[in-house]
């Protein structure tokens, strides 16, 4: 169930400190501002920004050897580009990460604003990626899912995120 409230980006942080990440691993873009500041200003979290989406799948490996719990923020079309990565450092190494994806593209009416979201989920299919969408605070107890779901299988899986962030208020 979703509505068109938006997406509280308090709401997706209390969702995952609530699983205990301790490394934000991201490419930072302009969708996610909102929750870029208040993760920035979060003092549990350290950012680890990645020049390309293919090097956040070793960094959270290397930071999960590590001792830590990383997850991934990455748009859907960096997703699509680092295929061999998420392969490689992610499936092939059993880490259990949850990547949060920005879900380029995706529209409640099921017609895709960009290919980007035409791709999407049959690359995760293909990969055998668990996914779940959201697209509102309604959709917040997947988060836990989602990680629940990562440390089962030892395995990535992916939040998509279908709303753009609204700004935060105090």
């Amino acid at each position: 169930m979703t509505t068109t409230n938006g997406l509280d980006p308090r709401a997706m942080l209390a969702a995952m400190l609530r699983e205990g990440i301790t490394h934000v691993v991201w490419l930072p873009d302009s969708e996610t501002n909102w929750l870029f500041e208040l993760m920035r200003a979060e003092p549990s979290l350290t950012l680890v920004g990645v020049a390309r989406e293919g090097l956040a799948f070793s960094v959270a490996a290397g930071l999960h050897a590590g001792g830590a719990k990383p997850v991934i923020m990455i748009q859907n079309t960096g997703l699509l580009e680092s295929g061999d990565s998420l392969r490689g450092w992610g499936l092939g190494l059993d880490v259990p990460v949850v990547m949060v994806v920005g879900y380029r593209g995706w529209s409640r009416s099921g017609k895709p604003t960009d290919t980007a979201a035409v791709y999407t989920e049959p690359v995760l299919d293909a990969f055998g990626i668990r996914h779940w969408l959201v697209a509102g605070n309604e959709d917040m107890a997947c988060i836990g899912e989602a990680f629940a779901e990562s440390r089962r299988r030892s395995q990535p899986v992916a939040v998509l995120v279908g709303e753009e962030y609204q700004g935060a208020r105090a």
